[in-house]
Protein backbone atom coordinates (compact mmCIF):
# COMPACT_ATOMS: atom_id res chain seq x y z
CA UNK A 1 0.00 0.00 0.00
CA UNK A 2 1.19 3.22 -0.44
CA UNK A 3 1.72 5.96 1.34
CA UNK A 4 0.57 9.78 0.31
CA UNK A 5 1.00 12.87 3.02
CA UNK A 6 -0.93 16.14 1.99
CA UNK A 7 0.67 19.18 2.69
CA UNK A 8 -1.83 22.12 3.81
CA UNK A 9 -4.67 19.03 3.85
CA UNK A 10 -7.55 21.10 5.51
CA UNK A 11 -7.83 22.91 2.22
CA UNK A 12 -11.27 22.18 0.62
CA UNK A 13 -9.68 20.56 -2.24
CA UNK A 14 -6.71 18.85 -0.60
CA UNK A 15 -9.51 17.29 1.85
CA UNK A 16 -11.23 15.78 -0.51
CA UNK A 17 -8.24 13.88 -2.44
CA UNK A 18 -7.12 12.92 0.99
CA UNK A 19 -10.59 10.93 1.29
CA UNK A 20 -10.65 10.04 -2.25
CA UNK A 21 -7.23 8.48 -2.14
CA UNK A 22 -8.09 6.40 0.80
CA UNK A 23 -10.57 5.30 -1.05
CA UNK A 24 -8.37 3.88 -3.66
CA UNK A 25 -6.27 2.14 -1.21
CA UNK A 26 -3.42 5.04 -0.29
CA UNK A 27 -2.45 5.26 3.06
CA UNK A 28 -2.80 9.10 3.83
CA UNK A 29 -1.52 11.14 6.74
CA UNK A 30 -1.90 15.01 6.49
CA UNK A 31 -0.71 18.21 7.72
CA UNK A 32 -1.93 21.76 7.70
CA UNK A 33 -0.81 24.95 10.44
CA UNK A 34 -4.57 25.60 11.05
CA UNK A 35 -6.82 22.86 11.29
CA UNK A 36 -10.95 23.57 11.67
CA UNK A 37 -14.32 22.44 10.62
CA UNK A 38 -15.59 21.44 8.37
CA UNK A 39 -12.65 19.77 6.83
CA UNK A 40 -11.15 18.41 9.91
CA UNK A 41 -14.21 16.97 10.51
CA UNK A 42 -14.01 15.02 7.54
CA UNK A 43 -10.77 13.93 8.00
CA UNK A 44 -11.02 12.90 11.41
CA UNK A 45 -14.24 11.07 10.40
CA UNK A 46 -12.70 9.19 7.73
CA UNK A 47 -9.87 8.12 10.09
CA UNK A 48 -6.45 10.71 8.58
CA UNK A 49 -4.75 12.19 10.54
CA UNK A 50 -3.14 15.42 10.46
CA UNK A 51 -0.51 16.75 12.34
CA UNK A 52 -0.47 21.05 13.16
CA UNK A 53 2.13 22.39 12.82
CA UNK A 54 4.08 22.18 9.91
CA UNK A 55 7.48 19.81 10.90
CA UNK A 56 10.10 18.56 8.72
CA UNK A 57 9.44 15.30 10.78
CA UNK A 58 6.05 14.26 9.55
CA UNK A 59 7.55 14.01 6.25
CA UNK A 60 10.37 11.43 7.48
CA UNK A 61 7.61 9.28 8.60
CA UNK A 62 6.07 8.89 5.25
CA UNK A 63 7.99 7.25 2.31
CA UNK A 64 6.14 7.23 -0.67
CA UNK A 65 5.03 10.48 -2.41
CA UNK A 66 3.89 13.99 -1.36
CA UNK A 67 1.01 16.10 -2.61
CA UNK A 68 0.63 19.67 -1.49
CA UNK A 69 -1.58 22.81 -1.96
CA UNK A 70 -0.44 26.15 -3.55
CA UNK A 71 1.66 28.91 -1.17
CA UNK A 72 3.86 26.40 0.65
CA UNK A 73 7.03 27.42 -0.63
CA UNK A 74 9.28 27.79 2.52
CA UNK A 75 7.19 25.11 4.30
CA UNK A 76 9.31 23.06 6.49
CA UNK A 77 8.02 19.81 4.70
CA UNK A 78 8.24 21.38 1.45
CA UNK A 79 11.85 22.00 2.08
CA UNK A 80 12.27 18.49 3.31
CA UNK A 81 10.88 16.76 0.56
CA UNK A 82 12.66 18.69 -2.11
CA UNK A 83 15.50 18.09 -0.10
CA UNK A 84 14.84 14.30 -0.31
CA UNK A 85 14.35 14.68 -3.63
CA UNK A 86 11.07 13.08 -3.04
CA UNK A 87 8.21 12.96 -5.80
CA UNK A 88 5.69 15.33 -5.97
CA UNK A 89 2.54 16.30 -7.33
CA UNK A 90 0.18 19.38 -7.13
CA UNK A 91 -3.41 19.07 -6.13
CA UNK A 92 -4.76 19.43 -9.01
CA UNK A 93 -2.40 16.72 -11.25
CA UNK A 94 -3.17 14.01 -8.36
CA UNK A 95 -6.74 14.43 -8.66
CA UNK A 96 -6.40 14.35 -13.31
CA UNK A 97 -3.62 11.33 -12.98
CA UNK A 98 -5.15 9.09 -10.18
CA UNK A 99 -9.44 9.89 -10.50
CA UNK A 100 -10.31 12.00 -13.75
CA UNK A 101 -8.20 9.83 -16.52
CA UNK A 102 -10.21 9.25 -19.32
CA UNK A 103 -14.03 10.06 -17.95
CA UNK A 104 -15.92 12.50 -19.07
CA UNK A 105 -14.61 15.56 -16.85
CA UNK A 106 -17.25 18.29 -15.96
CA UNK A 107 -15.56 21.39 -15.05
CA UNK A 108 -17.89 24.03 -13.15
CA UNK A 109 -16.01 27.85 -13.49
CA UNK A 110 -16.25 30.81 -13.15
CA UNK A 111 -15.81 33.96 -9.83
CA UNK A 112 -19.18 32.85 -8.35
CA UNK A 113 -21.79 30.54 -7.80
CA UNK A 114 -19.03 27.56 -8.29
CA UNK A 115 -19.79 25.12 -5.92
CA UNK A 116 -23.44 25.62 -5.73
CA UNK A 117 -23.48 24.79 -9.81
CA UNK A 118 -21.08 22.13 -9.29
CA UNK A 119 -22.94 20.23 -6.16
CA UNK A 120 -26.26 20.93 -8.51
CA UNK A 121 -24.09 19.09 -11.54
CA UNK A 122 -23.67 16.20 -9.23
CA UNK A 123 -26.22 15.74 -7.66
CA UNK A 124 -28.66 16.01 -11.01
CA UNK A 125 -26.00 13.18 -12.59
CA UNK A 126 -26.62 11.14 -9.17
CA UNK A 127 -30.26 10.98 -9.46
CA UNK A 128 -30.42 9.97 -12.88
CA UNK A 129 -28.39 6.87 -11.76
CA UNK A 130 -25.28 8.03 -13.91
CA UNK A 131 -23.58 7.41 -11.00
CA UNK A 132 -20.95 10.50 -11.15
CA UNK A 133 -17.67 11.09 -9.56
CA UNK A 134 -17.15 14.43 -7.92
CA UNK A 135 -15.29 16.53 -6.47
CA UNK A 136 -16.96 20.33 -4.71
CA UNK A 137 -14.85 22.74 -2.90
CA UNK A 138 -17.53 22.42 0.10
CA UNK A 139 -19.55 19.46 2.01
CA UNK A 140 -23.10 19.72 0.18
CA UNK A 141 -26.30 18.80 1.48
CA UNK A 142 -27.26 16.12 -0.55
CA UNK A 143 -23.90 14.67 0.02
CA UNK A 144 -22.27 13.21 3.72
CA UNK A 145 -18.53 14.16 2.18
CA UNK A 146 -16.91 16.82 -0.35
CA UNK A 147 -16.61 14.23 -2.89
CA UNK A 148 -17.51 10.86 -4.32
CA UNK A 149 -16.15 8.10 -6.65
CA UNK A 150 -18.93 6.72 -8.58
CA UNK A 151 -18.53 4.24 -11.52
CA UNK A 152 -19.96 5.98 -14.11
CA UNK A 153 -18.39 8.07 -16.54
CA UNK A 154 -18.74 11.48 -15.51
CA UNK A 155 -16.30 13.32 -13.39
CA UNK A 156 -17.59 16.82 -11.81
CA UNK A 157 -15.26 19.47 -10.65
CA UNK A 158 -15.44 22.64 -9.23
CA UNK A 159 -12.49 24.47 -11.40
CA UNK A 160 -10.50 26.94 -10.00
CA UNK A 161 -8.99 30.26 -11.42
CA UNK A 162 -6.83 30.48 -8.50
CA UNK A 163 -2.82 29.11 -9.39
CA UNK A 164 -1.78 25.51 -8.73
CA UNK A 165 0.75 25.82 -6.46
CA UNK A 166 4.04 27.64 -5.66
CA UNK A 167 5.78 25.68 -8.56
CA UNK A 168 2.86 26.12 -11.13
CA UNK A 169 1.36 29.09 -11.28
CA UNK A 170 -1.29 27.98 -14.12
CA UNK A 171 -4.76 28.16 -12.99
CA UNK A 172 -6.05 24.69 -11.17
CA UNK A 173 -8.92 24.21 -13.77
CA UNK A 174 -6.19 23.54 -16.46
CA UNK A 175 -5.38 20.01 -15.15
CA UNK A 176 -8.76 18.63 -15.16
CA UNK A 177 -9.07 17.74 -18.90
CA UNK A 178 -12.39 19.15 -19.09
CA UNK A 179 -15.22 17.30 -21.73
CA UNK A 180 -17.63 20.07 -20.65
CA UNK A 181 -17.34 23.54 -19.42
CA UNK A 182 -19.95 25.29 -17.25
CA UNK A 183 -18.85 29.23 -17.09
CA UNK A 184 -20.89 30.87 -14.04
CA UNK A 185 -19.57 34.30 -14.52
CA UNK A 186 -16.51 36.42 -14.80
CA UNK A 187 -15.49 39.33 -12.56
CA UNK A 188 -11.94 40.75 -11.57
CA UNK A 189 -10.78 38.87 -8.44
CA UNK A 190 -7.68 37.37 -6.83
CA UNK A 191 -5.76 40.57 -7.47
CA UNK A 192 -2.76 39.06 -5.19
CA UNK A 193 -2.77 37.10 -8.58
CA UNK A 194 -4.52 38.76 -11.27
CA UNK A 195 -3.53 41.92 -12.97
CA UNK A 196 -6.71 43.45 -14.00
CA UNK A 197 -9.86 41.89 -15.40
CA UNK A 198 -8.72 41.19 -18.73
CA UNK A 199 -5.75 39.08 -17.04
CA UNK A 200 -8.66 36.99 -15.49
CA UNK A 201 -10.46 36.42 -18.84
CA UNK A 202 -7.28 35.71 -20.45
CA UNK A 203 -7.12 32.74 -17.60
CA UNK A 204 -10.87 31.26 -18.95
CA UNK A 205 -9.47 31.74 -22.42
CA UNK A 206 -6.89 29.04 -21.75
CA UNK A 207 -9.57 26.80 -20.46
CA UNK A 208 -11.96 27.68 -23.33
CA UNK A 209 -9.45 26.35 -25.27
CA UNK A 210 -8.56 23.31 -24.25
CA UNK A 211 -12.33 21.58 -24.59
CA UNK A 212 -11.90 19.15 -27.31
CA UNK A 213 -13.93 20.19 -30.42
CA UNK A 214 -16.21 17.39 -30.04
CA UNK A 215 -17.30 18.58 -26.74
CA UNK A 216 -19.22 21.47 -25.51
CA UNK A 217 -19.01 24.94 -23.43
CA UNK A 218 -21.68 26.62 -21.94
CA UNK A 219 -21.86 30.42 -20.18
CA UNK A 220 -24.62 31.10 -17.89
CA UNK A 221 -26.50 34.34 -19.16
CA UNK A 222 -25.00 37.14 -17.20
CA UNK A 223 -23.59 40.78 -18.20
CA UNK A 224 -20.93 40.86 -16.12
CA UNK A 225 -18.51 39.72 -19.10
CA UNK A 226 -18.77 41.42 -22.54
CA UNK A 227 -17.03 37.64 -24.62
CA UNK A 228 -19.42 34.89 -24.89
CA UNK A 229 -18.58 31.32 -25.72
CA UNK A 230 -19.18 30.42 -29.62
CA UNK A 231 -18.91 26.57 -30.30
CA UNK A 232 -16.10 25.16 -28.56
CA UNK A 233 -13.73 28.17 -28.18
CA UNK A 234 -14.31 31.84 -26.60
CA UNK A 235 -14.55 34.55 -28.71
CA UNK A 236 -10.94 36.36 -28.60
Amino acid sequence: MKNVHLIAACGVGMASLAGMLKEKGFRVTGSDANVYPPMSTQLESLGIRIASPYAAENIRRTRTWWSWERGVAGNPEAEEAARRGVPTLSMPQAVARFFIGERESIVVAGTHGKTTTTALAAWSLFDLGADPSFLVGGVPKNFPVSYRLGQGRHFVIEGDEYDTAYFDKGPKFLHYRPRIVLLTSVEFDHADIYRDLDHVRESFRRLAAIVPPTACSWRAPTTRTSWRWRGMRAAR
